[in-house]
């Protein structure tokens, strides 16, 4: 998921919303028809649809859309706060679990319940008595592994946090900076809830033993730092462990050139923690009408089925198919952390603090 839920690997489908924004108004809030008409999606940077599904919808519904992408998703949930008395446009896209209280306590959206609702997994919904939020999709973070470095050297490669700690692994791990990276916190959640509150700081001591270095986002370490990725062999990287996704390999083969016909890297599938993101009807839009409407679209079996293969993610809606390539190269983890939000929302900022003071200092 975020899941920046996904960055440059997947790039090309970046393209295709920014051809849909051309020539629309700058702002859904004013009066003349062509504002109107405009429907402003603000989002992270990992944000992508095919260009025939966005432009099905926007012949059905009448609204052109326009999108405004600001960055990692805990950049862009900071900004939507920033500027929610007058925001940048009508739906926020992409606050994620590990974010979500913030925004809730910011009274960053305003209540909606989209068409198709009732067809959310159960175990993916949130705030259901005021429908602030509608879940779009979900994904694990998971440390990647680089598979012809651990062969090369004849070592296995890790498969849980504790072997992460271990003198084998020493120096070999990059991470994202919690602080400021989804992924980045997720797999700081994923410590804690894997040692609980007297024992996550014990673990992270032990990882800056062990070498695990800090960059400020996804982008940086999965396509500059990570030896396994494509970004990374031409950057010519030397970290074979990165803090990334479990839909990292299939992307890996989907965008190989030449397309390889096994996954290059692997995922330690007991370093998971879940991630689910949401989309909102942000307080003060100004085309409230144009909102809702792309809001009941991201629910759509439709655009639900074209995620997969342009952020990498999972559906929520029940019966959503999951394309070939995920099962074939990747799956999602069987057993991965969780963590009640109620939880999340009590805890994050302190442990944030304290990881900071920990870990970066």
């Amino acid at each position: 998921m975020s899941i920046t839920r996904k960055a440059t690997v997947f790039a090309v489908g970046l393209g295709l919303v920014t051809l849909s924004a051309c020539g629309s108004s700058d702002s859904g809030s004013g009066n003349s028809e062509a504002e109107s008409k405009t429907v402003t999606l603000v989002s992270h940077n990992s944000w992508a649809v095919s260009k025939g599904v966005l432009a099905a919808f926007e012949k059905q519904s009448g609204y052109k859309v326009k999108v405004l992408e600001d960055g990692d998703a805990g950049q862009a949930v900071n900004k939507a706060i920033l500027t929610k008395d007058n925001p940048q446009g009508d739906v926020f896209f992409g606050v994620d679990n590990t974010l979500l209280s913030r925004a809730l306590d910011n009274d960053l959206f305003q209540s909606y319940e989209p068409k198709g609702a009732d067809r959310i997994e159960a175990r993916y919904r949130a705030d259901q008595d005021q429908h602030r939020v509608t879940p779009i999709d979900t994904g694990d973070i998971c440390v990647n592994y680089d598979k012809a470095y651990f062969s090369e050297h004849e070592l296995a490669p890790p498969t849980s946090y504790a072997d992460l700690v271990k003198p084998a692994y020493k120096n070999l791990l990059v991470t994202e900076n919690a602080s400021t990276s989804s992924p980045g916190l997720g797999f700081l959640l994923g410590t804690a809830a894997e040692y609980g509150d007297g024992g996550w700081e014990g673990y992270w001591k032990k990882l800056k033993a062990n070498g695990v270095k800090v960059v400020d986002g996804w982008e940086q370490a999965y396509n500059e730092e990570f030896s396994g990725s494509a970004g990374g062999k031409k950057a010519k990287a030397d970290r074979p462990l990165v803090v990334s996704y479990a839909s990292s390999p299939p992307a890996e083969v989907i965008y190989g050139d030449p397309k390889p016909t096994t996954a290059p890297t692997g995922v330690a599938e007991g370093t998971c923690f879940r991630q689910v993101e949401y989309a909102g009807l942000l307080s003060d839009a100004g085309n409230t009408a144009g909102g809702k409407a792309l809001l009941d679209f991201l629910l759509t079996r439709t655009f639900q089925e074209d995620m997969p293969l342009n952020m990498f993610v999972y559906p929520v809606v029940e019966g959503a198919k999951v394309p070939e390539e995920f099962t074939k190269y990747g799956r999602q983890a069987k057993n991965p952390e969780t963590m009640d939000p109620a939880k999340i929302a009590d805890n994050r900022d302190d442990w944030v603090k304290s990881w900071t003071s920990l870990v970066l200092k």
